[in-house]
Formats: structure tokens, sequence, C-alpha cells
């Protein structure tokens, strides 16, 4: 009786002490299926001559030599570091406001949620937007020239050379008040005798930030950076409201570049290559994140 009895014990001990693991058996089971497997299917496909079907035929390197070959990818490589380059934007203007709104601001939760409400809004209606507000005959340009400024011009999204920053702009505009947020966070973390040694050793408030606030943020900065980079990297919705990769392909980045593979061009194999090397652009970054982390860590006090 005494082993009849213990068996359910040991069995309920073992339930309850392992109930978290055995809930997240199947959402961890749907994760190795759907984005381990869809990422295997993707690489072996990139190896392989599949056009609209798959076809298991293996060419080798081919189709990441005529990836590299295609100017058009090589626009989106070089329109990627633009874009990441200028969501940087966003982090700063987003410190920046938190900085405005730490304290006893008056209002400062009204200004708070009117900064962060942009993030409540999907990036396809954010890009259709901008669309209209860059659109030369309904947006902006229009505006002004009603006033009486026949001259003025504003037609970015039909410039390809300024296209680009139309995208930075309304990007821009999203995504500021989520990192404000995080860098709110981030200055109520630091302890309040740091800020009562600068106010009794009498440290500008400018220095304060610069020399002691700004660094002792590095954790932030970093998380913050690797979610920017993520979000250039994996830009498409805003792309498509907006310019639709227009005009000419000079607002084109990577991952337009390889849906419009996959769905227009029905070309499988060479749309698989690009987001192969897009992993690998994900996969360096997840590497340098320790090193960085690390970096960091050692610099502390």
């Amino acid at each position: 009786m005494t082993t009849a009895g213990a068996a359910p014990t040991r069995r309920a001990a073992f339930q309850h002490r392992h109930a978290a693991t055995i809930a997240a058996l199947p959402v961890l089971g749907a994760a190795l299926v759907f984005y381990l497997g869809s990422t295997v299917w993707s690489v072996v496909m990139s190896f392989t001559a599949s056009k609209i079907f798959p076809d298991m035929t293996f060419v080798g390197l081919r189709n990441y030599a005529r990836l590299f070959n295609d100017s058009l990818w090589s626009l989106s490589l070089h329109n990627l570091a633009i874009f990441a380059l200028g969501s940087l934007l966003s982090l700063v203007l987003g410190f920046f406001l938190a900085v405005l709104l730490e304290g006893d601001v008056p209002g400062a939760g009204f200004f708070r949620t009117i900064y962060l409400y942009p993030m409540a809004v999907s990036l396809i209606i954010t890009g259709l937007v901008w669309q209209w507000l860059f659109n030369p005959s309904l947006g902006l340009q229009q505006f002004v020239r009603d006033l009486g400024a026949q001259d003025f011009v504003f037609n970015w999204v039909a410039d390809p050379q300024k296209v680009m920053y139309a995208l930075i702009i309304a990007s821009v505009w999203q995504s500021t008040g989520f990192f404000m947020v995080l860098c709110s966070a981030g200055l109520k973390g630091i302890d309040h005798e740091v800020w009562q040694a600068s106010r009794i050793d009498g440290i500008p408030k400018y220095r304060m930030y610069l020399e002691v606030i700004i660094p002792m943020m590095g954790f932030t900065f970093l998380t913050s950076f690797v979610l920017l980079s993520i979000g250039a990297v994996k830009a498409y919705d805003i792309i498509v409201a907006m310019t639709n990769g227009g005009p000419g392909g000079h607002s084109v980045l990577p991952a337009y570049y390889i849906v419009d593979m996959y769905t227009n061009r029905r070309n499988i194999a060479l749309g698989a290559a690009g987001s192969t090397v897009l992993l690998l652009i994900v996969v360096a970054f997840l590497v340098a994140l320790p090193l960085l982390n690390y970096a960091l860590s050692r610099r502390r006090p």
C-alpha cells in the first residue's frame, strides 16, 4: 500500500514541478516545425533549381551568384544600410523625449501617450498616411502651393534620390515613442543617489548625461540598437504602403525583394537565397550581441 500510494504522489510532484515545461511543449513543437522547418526548407531551396514549383535538382551556389549579380539586390542592400542608419534617429529622438519628460514635468503622462500613440498604428496605415502627405497632388506640396508658393516642390516618393529618406521619416515617426518608453525605463533604473551626488558636486546636467547617464544606459541602448536592426532587416509593410518598391526599384529593401521573388517573379530558389543571406545577417547580430554585452560589462564600474 505504501508503494502504491507513493507512485501517484511522485507523479503529482513531477507534474507540479514540470507543469510549465509540459504546457510549453505544444508551442515548442510548433516553433520547431514552422520556424526551424521553414528555415531549413529555405536554405535547401536556395541550392536547387526551383522556379515556380520546387525542383530538387542541386545547382550549388549558382543562385547566390545570380543574386549578387542582380543590381536590384545590390541596391536593396545599399538601401538597407541607409534605412538602418536613418532609423537610429528613432533612438536619438526617443532618448531626447525621455529626458524632457523625466521628473515632475506637468502633463508628462499626456505627452508620453501622444508620443507613444503612433505605435498603435500598423505600418501599413503609417505608410498610407505618409504616402498621402508626400503625394505631390494631395499632400504638403499641393497644400503649400494652394497658399501661393507655386514653385514649392516636395515629391520625395517620386524622387529616386530622396525616396529612402521619405521611408525613414515615416518609420521614425512610427517607432520613436517605443524607444522613448525604453529610454524612460532605463532612466528610472538609475540610482537616485547618482543624481544627488551630481547636484552636490555642482556638475552641469548636460555633462551628467554625457559622462555618467548615457554610459550607464549602455544595455538599454544596446537592446534598442538590436531591435532597430531587426526592424530594418525585416522592413516590408511600409514599403508596400508608401512606394511599392518604386520609383524604379530605388526603395526596395531585401525583405521586399525576397517576397517579390516568391510571389511576382515566381523564382523560389532566388528568393530562398536572398532569405538565407538575410538569415546570416541576423545570425551575425546575434553573435555580436554577447560580445558587445561583454565589452559593456567590463567597462561598467
